[in-house]
């Protein structure tokens, strides 16, 4: 839960003084111009909470091609909202003019924007009160509709009003709720709590993209374990990760002290915040197990190749949340490779295949993810010596400049189509692979001398 301040205290945190000065020139020319201009959303809610951020919001009751026409640079991000971005000096500002929103039939889309003059009318729609707050940075004028003040004070994330019909107007705003106590530490007021579970029906028209969008910022906070753990209680991880649920109350082996589902959420606590790729593959690495659980007529209990099968459901899960190919692909790669067992007897041609197989630019991620693994299974501490000794041998193999893909081979596919006399085909590919496979094991091979021939003995034996 966030630290408890007075409003008073709060409030005092805003200073014009502090605030960009493109900013401020925006504002002073919208109001020059006769319209109200106020900060609003997340930018207020961070400079009250002294929190660093880089996104700016202004609300008017200027009309959006009259934004338009005000200022030199601007887009239009989104017209039927009545947004425009305006450029000013190398800073974005999102403007938008007053408005209340009509019902939400669909539970995802109001059905209706209309404009408003006061921004006191377009406070009233907001979702949170935290959210809901205005300030004027020229008159130093703060207007708090809803006691936001106090909810940011005593880290509470509420509704502006009812909370059943706040999350009757868009599904998405229970995951919201989530997402922003997770993100601030906050919790949740009981009474919104109580309506995010009866929000299930209309959360569930939300479309996955807009899902999607908010898990990744989940995944940006300090501990987004609190939030998948959230999501579970009020009913919606089940739809969302069922996967991931599945491992919930399914006890593993005598290495980790939670359960499936628990190592999952601790070691996506543990993975570098910096990496959200890792963090997804710490959060799915173990999801495979439910499947692969064998227990042993002496009671040990083994998850054969779950690393396989996980890689697989992780894909799958991902793609259905409509992740890019490229990261869902990624994640399932450090999943498949997680259960690397190193040990001081692996020859160097050894550590060479598994640099291969696993690709140089990985081996990082890959190394991040085992020590989340490590961290995660809460019996363990300190760092493994065994990582510290396979990362060194790793290290001093790619210093040597040791052929590790096809590319760092002495000759190329032109060569051995050459020497073989073959046009471009799969066979070229197949050709060069043996020839890596020979230079892993024996990296001074790699010269052309040495690898021509070995082609040319290929093609005397008929391309074998």
């Amino acid at each position: 839960m966030g630290k408890i301040s007075s409003p008073k205290r709060i409030t005092e945190r805003l200073d014009p003084a502090f605030l960009p000065k493109a900013l401020l020139e925006v504002v002073k020319k919208l109001q020059g111009a006769g319209f109200q201009a106020f900060l609003v959303g997340g930018c207020l809610r961070d400079l009250l909470l002294e929190r660093e951020g880089d996104d700016w919001d202004l609300a008017t009751d200027a009309r959006p091609q009259t934004v338009m026409e005000t200022f030199p640079k601007t887009f239009p991000t989104g017209l039927s909202h009545g947004t425009v971005t305006v450029l000013h000096r190398g800073l974005s500002i999102e403007v938008t003019t007053f408005r209340t929103e009509g019902t939400y039939s669909d539970g995802r889309h109001p059905d209706s924007v209309s404009f408003v003059p006061t921004i006191e009318e377009d406070l009233s729609r907001r979702d949170f009160t935290i959210n809901a707050l205005a300030y004027d940075p020229l008159a130093d004028r703060f207007i708090d509709l809803y006691e936001g003040a106090k909810d940011l004070g005593q880290g509470t994330i509420r509704t502006v009003g009812d909370p059943d019909m706040r999350f009757d107007e868009d599904g998405l705003r229970p995951l919201r709720a989530i997402r922003f106590a997770v993100q601030l530490n906050f919790h949740i007021q009981e009474e919104t709590y109580s309506a995010i579970s009866r929000a299930k029906s209309r959360f569930l028209n939300v479309s996955i993209e807009r899902v999607r969008d908010e898990l990744v910022k989940i995944m940006a906070a300090p501990r987004p374990s609190l939030a998948f753990e959230l999501l579970r209680e009020v009913g919606y991880l089940e739809e969302i990760l069922p996967e991931l649920l599945e491992g919930w109350g399914i006890p593993q082996n005598e290495f980790h002290a939670y359960d499936i589902y628990g190592h999952g959420l601790e070691s996506c606590d543990a993975a570098p915040l910096e990496k959200p790729l890792v963090r997804w593959a710490a959060l799915l690495h173990d999801i495979g197990k439910v499947e692969t659980r064998k227990e042993r007529p002496d009671g040990r209990i083994t998850f054969y190749m779950h690393q396989e099968v996980g890689a697989r459901q992780a894909q799958r899960a991902l793609r259905r949340l409509r992740f890019p190919a490229k990261e869902s692909e990624y994640i399932a790669h450090l999943i498949r490779h997680h259960m690397f067992n190193y040990t001081p007897d692996w020859s160097d041609s050894a550590v060479r295949r598994f640099i291969r197989k696993v690709g140089r630019e990985n081996i990082a991620d890959l190394f991040d993810l085992r020590l989340a693994d490590w961290k995660g299974n809460g019996l363990t501490r300190g760092f493994p010596a065994y990582l510290d000794v396979f990362r060194r041998r790793i290290e001093e193999i790619i210093a040597a400049g040791d052929a590790l893909t096809v590319k760092d081979l002495a000759i190329d596919g032109n060569r051995v189509m050459k020497i073989m006399n073959i046009p471009p085909s799969p066979k070229v590919g197949e050709i060069l692979e043996k020839l890596l496979g020979m230079v892993l094991d024996e990296p001074q091979r790699n010269t052309a001398e040495y690898l021509e021939n070995e082609v040319r003995k290929m093609a005397e034996d008929g391309g074998k």
